[in-house]
Order: C-alpha cells, then structure tokens, then sequence
C-alpha cells in the first residue's frame, strides 16, 4: 500500500469540510484508516484504487494518521487548518530569498510551525494527466525552510492565519513565464481550437527532443563564437576587465539607460561598462554590497578585476556581496561584461545602482566608458516546451485535484498579454475547469 506524496508527514488538512484520503493498493485490499479518534474502512477496487472521506475536522493539531493494510503506515504532524492553492507565473514562484534583502527584520523572526508549504515539483506532460507528483514535502515557515517559500504565499498566509488564528498550507504550483493554456484541461483546450492543436503538436516525444537538441546547438554556437569575437578577451590583451585598462578612447554612457540610441551601436552582442570610484582610506579592505539594479539580459561583474557576481538573464536584481580585503583606498574599477541576445539591451531605470561599504552608500548613476566587445546578429528565443498547452495542467495541477482546497490565488497574465482578447475566455475557462475538477475528485 503507498499514498500519493501530498498525503504525507506535516500535512495540512483542510478544516470543516470532507476531506479525502486516497492511495493505492493490491486489487481488494482492506484498508483502514485511523484519524482523530475516528475509524474508516474500505477496500481497493479492481485497479488497486481506494479512498476514504474524513468526516468535517475543526482547525487544530498536531494530529496522528495511521493507515493500515497489508503495510502500516504512520503520518506524524498533521495540521487541520486552511490550504490554499497557489498558481501562475514568476510572481508566484518568486521566492523569499529573491526579497530577503527588503524584510530582513520579517524573515530573520520567522518560525511558525503552522504555516506550511508543499511545492509541487516543476514537470510537464502533454499526453495524460498523472496520478501522482514525482517528489515533494510539507515544509513549516522555519528558518530552515523560509527562504525556499512563495513571498507572496507566504505573506498572504500570514496575513490570513493573523486574522483567522487557523493553521494554513499552501500547495504551491507555479512556474515562471507560463501562460494559461498551459494551466487547464485538454477538455477546456477544446475551446480553443489553435491551442488544442499545438498540445497535440507536442505529444509527440520524438519531436520535443528534437526541438531541444536544436535550440541548445543553435544557442551554445551563438554564446561561443560571441565569446571568440569579443575584443574584451582576446588572448594576448590586457582583459578589458583588468583595473590598469586604458579606456581614454572609449565612449561614455549615462547609466541606467539603454545603450542603442544614444551610441547607434544597436543592441545584440557583447558591452562592457567601466567605472571608477573613489573610496576613502578608513573604507579599504571593508566588505561591501554592489547593487546594479537589473541589467538586460546578462552580466559578469568585476571590481578590480576580480569577479563578483554575474547572473544569466534579465529578470533577477543584481545584488553582489563584495568581499573584505577587495576595496582599496582612492581609486577603485567596476566593470559590467553585459550579453544581450535580442530586443533592448540596458541597465533597467527606476532600480539601485550603488555601491554601500560600512553603511555608507555610493551612488553609480551618471557616466559610465562603454564599448562594444562583440557584434552578434540577434539570437531567437529557445522554445519553451513546458509552457505549451495543457502540459502544466497534467503534471502540476490535476494530480492536486483530490486534495481538499479551501480556494485559490494566482498571479499570471503577463505572458498573454499579447492574447488580451483571448484571455478574456482563456481565463474564465480556467477558473470553471479548476472548480469543475476539484468538485470532481475531491467531492
């Protein structure tokens, strides 16, 4: 006998409500269940499936489940409370570690066993909805396990368990970019015909590897020759990274801003932007924080020619720990390596650019000496198979569906925001196949 990873240690149930407990077993199995004092019995239909339903539990805990059949198994810590669904895009996933910095006072007190997580692994499967999730656990709101949470999850349970004083679990099912096709049900996508027709597309296994094999040849030769053309790195040069660089012939640049108009050197290839700061003696050898706001698309940083940080896409703030022993008193050099593939490449205006060393803080906007490394034809965007239709939905969502949810909160959008008219159905539609189903399997 086995039960499906939600049903597990440190769960949280869903209070004042019928909540069902399923699982697998051999063909006929007598099953029973243990919980709270009551006892339920059944037995395993002809596919080895059984399920029972807890009659309505008011919130408490920590409580015992014991299951027994041909096995014995013991859940330990369960919680009765609230559980809330949390769905989208990279809003949603965004976790804790990414907005430490903001509430550091919030997280450094954070230890609040009745705040739980399960995050649901980040899979897809385009040709029929799983039974179960390959890997997860309920984790409570410790310092151990803080910073691996949803901010807005987090906050929002606790906001929710400040004004209701119940236990909360949050089933976290997000992942960064998706659009809402790929969220819902092929009965749903049958709605949308051009949608329907593209999840068909990508049944096909063979093609998926294909289209992947592809991209990483396509990508990876346009990275290395980027790499062999850039004059910042030419072997047998002074690295243009190096603090003794002569940069008297080289452009200047008033940073944040993008770098396209103002210099007509357009956008795709490898930049490198230098800076020099002048740092006091009591300051040398001081750790520091270097803040670079966001930076489109990638970057690796240097501060006297040692890197300190670098990040692969546009998305992320820039904030690099400096070590002690690195800043020197008088003149100290930043350089920023920056890769653009496509679009508009820049430094992201209305973010901190600034270097704060002992509390004093530097500010980096203003001129920066610019100059092209590398010029490289714009490169087309991987395809990213797990956001087709239908595929988040079989992996990520339906093997959910049997768990008691007291509702849902979900931030997603900015992918189809090309699609607006659409999504004015697409979304709707969502929300029906998500109540239609939980309604289903979770009674």
């Amino acid at each position: 006998m086995r039960l499906p990873k939600l049903i597990s240690d440190g769960m949280v149930l869903q209070r004042d409500a019928p909540v069902k407990i399923w699982g697998l077993a051999d063909a006929g199995e007598a099953v029973a269940v243990e919980f709270n004092g009551r006892h339920y019995s059944t037995e395993a239909d002809d596919t080895g499936h059984w399920s029972v339903t807890l009659k309505p539990l008011p919130a408490g805990g920590p409580h015992t489940m014991t299951i027994h059949g041909e096995n014995h198994i013991e859940l330990a810590d369960i919680l009765v409370g609230d559980v809330w669904l949390a769905s989208g895009q990279s809003n949603m996933e965004y976790p804790i570690s990414r907005i430490a910095h903001r509430f550091e006072k919030e997280i450094a007190a954070v230890n609040n066993s009745r705040i739980r997580q399960f995050r649901v692994p980040q899979e897809y499967d385009f040709n029929a909805p799983r039974a179960d999730l390959e890997s997860g656990q309920w984790l409570a709101a410790s310092q151990d396990n803080i910073r691996d949470f949803s901010a807005v999850a987090y906050f929002f349970a606790a906001e929710i368990q400040r004004k209701l004083q119940v236990p909360i679990g949050i089933i976290n099912s997000s992942l960064g970019g998706s659009p809402a096709e790929a969220w819902v049900s092929e009965e749903t996508l049958k709605q949308f015909p051009q949608h329907l027709a593209e999840k068909r597309k990508f049944e096909n296994p063979t093609l998926i590897e294909k289209i992947q094999r592809e991209d990483r040849a396509r990508i990876d030769q346009w990275y290395a020759i980027a790499a062999q053309k850039d004059a910042g790195l030419a072997e047998g040069e002074v690295p243009w990274f190096a603090p003794q660089l002569d940069t008297a012939e080289w452009a200047q640049l008033s940073l944040p801003g993008y770098w396209a108009e103002p210099t007509e050197e357009g956008d795709n290839g490898i930049f490198w932007f230098r800076k020099n700061l002048a740092l006091p003696e009591h300051l040398a050898g001081t750790a520091g924080l270097l803040e670079l706001g966001r930076i489109v698309d990638a970057d690796e940083t240097y501060i006297n020619g040692r890197q300190v940080g670098s990040t692969s896409y546009l998305y992320p703030r820039r904030r690099y720990p400096v070590p002690a022993g690195l800043l020197r008193a008088g003149e100290n050099t930043i350089t920023v390596r920056v890769t653009n593939t496509s679009g508009r490449g820049g430094f992201v205006k209305d973010k901190p650019y600034a270097l704060t060393v002992a509390g004093e803080r530097f500010d980096l906007r203003g001129p920066w000496h610019f100059r092209r490394g590398a010029r490289m034809p714009s490169l087309a965007p991987q395809t990213f198979v797990r956001w087709k239709p239908g595929g988040l939905f079989n992996a990520m969502l339906y093997p959910l569906q049997n768990y008691r949810i007291k509702g849902a909160i979900w931030y997603q959008g900015e992918s189809n925001v090309g699609r607006a008219e659409e999504y004015k159905k697409l979304f709707p539609a969502l929300i029906r196949d998500w109540r239609s189903g939980w309604r289903a399997q979770a009674g």
